[in-house]
């Protein structure tokens, strides 16, 4: 068994495991448990009421956070004509056409973020196998697929996050970094999982938002209190 340190016994103290916390003392406690020398990344995994197996079930989409993630993101756009110098314009890292299509299928693969024009999608769904299980295939559904590649591109520098429910019912998303405020980690967070609850799908019963949790890199988990997601949702219906 693995040894732990005094460095991260003492930042075990400080959270209760037991205890679901606001998320306004969750942002300030991940905060408090980032210890590493490097900036590390804030993340959220979100415990959906959901059967991802049912298609009906499927929980997918992406927003742009108020306050971006901290990464810097690169994206490559297939496009051609007017919409790929609009590209350019906007800052995408990598455009082409059927020339970058090949090059993406002989390895390239140094980009974070893949956008594509409609026109394009007959030559890109080629690249499903290279695409598809990294999680970078172009959707209309997260706004990936589009004409309009100025604004997805500056969305996609800008901090927008895509979100898809796992096997487990589960939501992993990046917030931002250790050393944002406390105040934007939560102000993220709760674009996010307010993006998730209207979300819910029609077929989903029983509890919808099981569980919150926030971390950090190296840090350990703080659950987060669901009640006031829940409590927003009801009063809006």
């Amino acid at each position: 068994m693995a040894k732990i340190t005094k460095k991260r016994q003492s930042i075990n103290k400080e959270v209760d495991t037991a205890k679901r916390y606001s998320l306004d003392e969750a942002a300030q406690l991940v905060k408090k448990g980032a210890k590493a020398k490097f900036d590390e990344t804030v993340e959220i995994a979100v415990r959906l009421g959901v059967n991802p197996k049912h298609a009906d079930q499927m929980v997918r989409g992406a927003i742009v956070l108020p306050h971006g993630t901290g990464q810097t993101v690169r994206v490559l756009v297939f496009a051609k004509g007017e919409k790929a110098k609009d590209a350019q314009t906007a800052g995408a890292d990598h455009v082409g056409a059927e020339e970058l299509v090949q090059r993406v299928a002989d390895g390239f693969l140094d980009f974070d973020r893949v956008i594509a024009t409609p026109d394009m999608m007959g030559q890109v769904g080629k690249l499903g196998k290279v695409l598809g299980p990294r999680g970078l295939m172009p959707n209309p559904k997260v706004g990936t697929v589009t004409f309009d590649v100025s604004n997805a591109v500056r969305e996609s520098k800008g901090g927008k996050v895509e979100y898809r429910v796992e096997k487990a019912g589960i939501v992993h998303a990046r917030l931002g970094k250790a050393s944002f405020t406390a105040e934007a980690i939560r102000e993220n967070a709760n674009a996010l999982v307010n993006a998730l609850v209207r979300a819910k799908p029609p077929s989903a019963k029983g509890t919808y938002l099981k569980s919150i949790t926030l971390s950090t890199t190296q840090g350990p988990g703080v659950k987060v209190d669901t009640a006031v997601f829940t409590a927003a949702k009801t009063e809006e219906s």
